[in-house]
């Protein structure tokens, strides 16, 4: 049996239980926890996922994360997705969530930010290269090239919160 997790409606309540495979084959709904990550100075992290990830291989995204698991908080998986993906055990705030119908669509993401000054050790299964950019550098370069869409989109509404 694959991966478990949550399939939920249009109010994010839980449905039932399915595998991940089925659900992101069938577009059912189900959930994903992410979170955009600063260094000290300010700059966010923008990876390109590995060239042999299952989805969006070798796109630029500024989320670190993954699918919640069943009984999983959003910010219960997205400390354990940082952790996973680039060796950050550290504390994740939770900011918002909304649904999104592109990508592997629809999914609710649930999008968090930390604070990250230690160095990174990502898994090279899932990042292929990764660097810190200003907001400036990353409105630059974010509608250039292969970028996920749900990261696009949480981007520019992550950055639309700090315009307010």
């Amino acid at each position: 049996m694959g991966e478990l997790i949550e399939r939920v409606d249009e109010q994010d309540r839980v449905l039932e239980v399915v595998e991940r495979a089925e659900a992101v084959r069938r577009r059912w709904m189900h959930r994903i926890a992410t979170t955009i990550c600063r260094d000290p100075m300010g700059r966010i992290l923008v990876l390109r996922r590995a060239e042999g990830h299952v989805r969006f291989p070798g796109h630029y995204d500024v989320m670190v994360g993954g699918a919640v698991g069943v009984g999983e908080s959003y910010e219960d998986a997205a400390a354990r997705e940082l952790e996973e993906e680039v060796g950050a055990g550290v504390p994740v705030r939770f900011l918002f969530k909304f649904l999104c119908q592109d990508g592997i669509g629809p999914v609710w993401f649930g999008v968090h930010e930390a604070l990250i000054a230690e160095p990174l050790a990502p898994d090279p299964s899932e990042i292929g290269w990764h660097a810190w950019l200003t907001e400036l550098e990353l409105r630059k370069v974010v509608d250039r090239g292969p970028f996920v869409p749900g990261g696009r989109e949480a981007l520019r509404r992550y950055l639309g919160r700090s315009a307010q």
